[in-house]
């Protein structure tokens, strides 16, 4: 074989092997711990429904809301919107504002804009994820358990939910708010009894919380994943897979209950 041909062959080895790392990379930053680049409006998913006509929900949150990790592309919100169609005769409309890798900080900033302020004034109901990204920081909470660390964050995450949750009631004092505590993806590895009392830790610590706030409901999803975790987890073993999703809107859509003039 000439020296020209295997200098071609290395060429393109190289480069088949460059092109799989960069969309590799590209993977997992999409679906794995995304970081938020931004916090301006994001491109909001709507039914095609006229507004003040129905029954109105509103998504606050990060990638969970926004359902990655589902093939069919419809998240927990999706199914919340499919279980409150068979309650009702009224369409049903929702707009989703989640952003992908948002944390807390994050979604505080989002709240003071006039445009979102506006979404939310309009809801009947609000879904909200927030906390997984607060807690998991891109996976570093696996390597670095320090109990001192995660209780500065949690007293930190504690604060920024409080401002969360007053800023939302400002825009919208009466619609109900699901909150959608965290579930723990990593409760079958070595370290998974630390890592679920962590979980478990927020998720009383949010209950706290939203119990001083009139209608905020903290929506327990830890049960759902804690046996079979890996049934339920898409291919990143982060976010929720089709079926995932499915279980924690049928859990939420469940605490739901439409008023007399909503059916």
């Amino acid at each position: 074989m000439s020296k020209r041909i295997i200098t071609i062959i290395v060429l393109i080895c190289t480069a088949t092997t460059l092109l799989w790392a960069i969309g590799l990379i590209v993977t997992i930053q999409d679906q794995f711990f995304y970081e938020a680049s931004s916090i301006k409006q994001p491109k909001t998913t709507t039914s095609n429904i006229q507004k003040n006509n129905g029954l109105s929900i509103a998504a606050l949150g990060d990638s969970l809301t926004r359902g990655t990790g589902d093939e069919t592309g419809k998240g927990y919100v999706g199914y919340v919107v499919d279980e409150l169609k068979k309650r009702t005769n009224q369409p049903v409309q929702f707009i989703n504002l989640s952003i992908k890798g948002q944390r807390s900080p994050q979604l505080i900033n989002q709240l003071k804009q006039k445009e979102v302020q506006r979404q939310l004034k309009e809801a009947d109901i609000i879904l909200m994820t927030i906390g997984g990204n607060d807690l998991f920081r891109g996976g570093e909470t696996l390597r670095d358990l320090s109990h001192t660390q995660i209780e500065k964050e949690k007293k930190e995450f504690v604060e920024q939910l409080h401002t969360i949750f007053r800023l939302i009631r400002t825009a919208n004092s009466n619609a109900p708010v699901f909150y959608v505590a965290l579930y723990n993806p990593f409760n079958d590895l070595d370290n998974g009894k630390e890592t679920s009392a962590v979980v478990r830790s927020w998720n009383y610590a949010a209950s706290e919380v939203a119990a001083q706030y009139k209608s905020i409901i903290c929506v327990p999803t830890y049960d759902l994943f804690e046996l079979q975790v890996n049934d339920y987890l898409y291919t990143d073993k982060f976010h929720p897979n089709k079926e995932g999703y499915k279980r924690i809107g049928e859990r939420v859509a469940s605490l739901i209950t439409l008023t007399k003039g909503e059916k």
